[in-house]
């Protein structure tokens, strides 16, 4: 929603919400439209039914003949513990946050692919870089998704839709409540901010905030018994 907002602040008018719950986006709906947006609407959109992505997020191309930018944003953190006790658990996690993203993203890039332009922003995260034995299942799913993301970036060339992987640290927001902030955690504000610079450079991936970038390019390459050891202290 941050980085909705600022899209609005700047110039977008139109904008569609999906969630679960439709009705739970009222209140970011009159926030948009009292930042300009003239028009705001909300879709019902599952995750986990990979058998309506079709149809809920067609009917959206069908409605808006040329959208210019989906922003897929959305996932479970979880529990790992809850997950190593109810594998049932982890596995709708994963179909959540990897099976849903896959199904959803296959479809707008299709529908993108035949507008001929358009951009698509993935959330990702710096979980799936090297996944920590205390987040296994988010980490992997985060891992996963990354690289579908990648590879269906670079299906997509030639084809006048960009698009842009974001892998931010810790934010703190509602999912994130409770938990002790990893370093360089961020915000919702800066990570829109980072994400708004992105499109506007044309980048292919978006680190927040861009220290991490370094800071991984060393992690990924630490070997497992000293990464174990720096894992146990974030």
């Amino acid at each position: 929603m941050a980085t909705v907002e600022r899209l609005v602040q700047d110039r977008c008018r139109t904008v569609v919400l999906a969630a679960r719950d439709p009705e739970s986006l009222a209140d970011a709906s009159a926030r948009l439209h009292e930042l300009g947006a003239t028009t705001v609407e909300t879709v019902t959109f599952d995750a986990r039914d990979a058998t309506q992505h079709e149809k809920v997020l067609g009917a959206v191309f069908e409605e808006h003949t040329q959208i210019d930018l989906v922003l897929s944003a959305f996932g479970v953190l979880g529990n790992q513990e809850e997950f190593d006790a109810h594998p049932e658990v982890a596995a709708e996690a994963v179909a959540v946050n990897f099976g849903g993203q896959v199904s959803s993203l296959l479809v707008s890039a299709d529908r993108l692919r035949a507008q001929g332009q358009g951009a698509i922003v993935v959330l990702s995260s710096v979980a799936g870089e090297r996944v920590r034995s205390d987040n296994a299942v988010y980490g992997a799913t985060k891992a996963g998704l990354d690289g579908f993301a990648q590879a269906l970036g670079d299906r997509l060339q030639g084809s006048g839709v960009d698009l842009m992987i974001v892998r931010p640290g810790f934010v703190h927001t509602q999912m994130t409540e409770g938990l002790d902030p990893a370093p360089f955690s961020t915000t919702p504000d800066k990570v829109a901010d980072d994400i708004v610079a992105g499109l506007a450079r044309g980048r292919e991936i978006v680190w927040s905030p861009g220290i991490l970038r370094w800071v991984f390019a060393v992690m990924r390459h630490l070997p497992r018994p000293l990464w174990r050891k720096v894992a146990e202290g974030a």
